[in-house]
């Protein structure tokens, strides 16, 4: 008796490490440059051999093996973390595929904002299966831009640079800035947004005061329209930012950002 409930508690034992067997790991951050401006993107590459799912929340992807052996990552990279809240224009897209691969559910407030995949690969050895969830940093609403201004823009223009930078409060430091994109309208209206190591994208919105030969001066103002002061910002003939420095306040509270171009 004692031995069969031994083999029993072994039996149950293999059954929950069976059930509880897959793989957790952090995108690598994304070196390329071709994302379109105000984009999020995580392109996920697994070898699988069996059937999976695959959660995409935040920062990190969990992959619970439900038949086969355990998914590798091949090479996952994202250039933001998927929001832990509200997901605009959530996208999906298969890149690469042997078997079936299909969406399960979007990010939601009752999953957590996680993306959930299903893939089955039933062909013998590893399958290599790419997928791409995309989605809306932040959707911009341009107001008019003031009567007699007298700047304007023939068409949008696109900058971006990849460099380091940090912001301060009232003197404490609060966050490691890395990649910058800017656009610029015709009426000379402004968004500008940081990727940071962690969090959400910093952005600011203003209006175009001035162009001295690639130094810009904008009068900016943060996303809770909070805190605003000029924005003076860098950029070159190949449409890079050289850097950025802000200084805004709201009367009681005082920012300072810094950034310059690798």
């Amino acid at each position: 008796m004692l031995e069969l409930m031994k083999s029993g508690c072994v039996l149950i034992l293999c059954t929950v490490v069976t059930a509880a067997a897959g793989t957790r790991f952090q995108p690598r951050r994304m070196v390329r440059d071709d994302v379109p401006p105000g984009k999020g993107q995580c392109d996920i590459r697994l070898q699988v051999d069996g059937e999976v799912e695959v959660t995409l929340r935040g920062e990190r992807v969990d992959v619970r093996t439900v038949s086969g052996r355990d998914a590798r990552d091949d090479g996952s990279e994202c250039n933001l973390p998927l929001p832990k809240d509200d997901v605009r224009g959530f996208r999906f897209e298969v890149i690469d595929k042997r078997g079936e691969i299909a969406l399960m559910e979007e990010p939601a407030r009752r999953n957590r904002f996680g993306a959930v995949v299903h893939i089955r690969d039933s062909a013998g050895g590893e399958g290599r299966y790419h997928f791409r969830v995309s989605w809306d940093i932040k959707n911009y609403e341009f107001d008019r831009p003031p009567a007699g201004s007298g700047f304007s823009w023939n068409n949008t223009v696109s900058y971006k640079g990849k460099g380091r930078g940090q912001t301060a409060v009232n003197g404490r430091e609060e966050m490691v800035l890395r990649q910058v994109t800017m656009e610029i309208d015709r009426s000379g209206k402004m968004a500008i947004w940081f990727a940071p190591e962690r969090g959400r994208p910093l952005s600011f919105t203003g209006q175009l005061q001035s162009n001295d030969g690639g130094r810009l001066k904008v009068d900016a103002m943060s996303e809770d329209r909070r805190l605003r002061g000029p924005m003076w910002i860098t950029v070159d003939q190949k449409k890079q930012v050289e850097s950025v420095s802000l200084e805004a306040t709201d009367g009681q509270d005082r920012l300072r950002l810094s950034w310059n171009r690798n």
